[in-house]
């Protein structure tokens, strides 16, 4: 079943991030808030919207639940939580 969750990036670097449970921010895609397309997700979206000072551009993602966590369902989401594609020796694929 695919759910929906929110991303945006960092304000202060630009790095990929998830909005929580808690309200908060996180690198890590497994520990992104889910719900269900429809107003649980709009709700999701206005809860990350309202964070101005921490990231920019907040929107829903689709998600879906598989046995090693959560994955992305769209090509671009992959590519962009894999951090900068023109460069390899900066980013995620660097190690940085």
């Amino acid at each position: 079943m695919t759910l929906s969750a929110v991303t945006a990036n960092r304000l202060d670097d630009g790095v990929v991030v998830y909005l929580t449970e808690a309200a908060g921010w996180s690198e890590n895609l497994n520990d992104a808030a889910r719900a269900e397309k429809g107003p649980a997700a709009d709700e999701l979206l206005a809860k990350g919207g309202a964070d101005f000072l921490a990231v920019v551009g907040p929107y829903l993602i689709d998600v879906v639940s598989a046995e090693n966590g959560l994955q992305l369902v769209n090509m671009r989401e992959t590519i962009r939580a894999a951090g900068p594609s023109v460069r390899t020796d900066l980013g995620k694929q660097a190690g940085n």
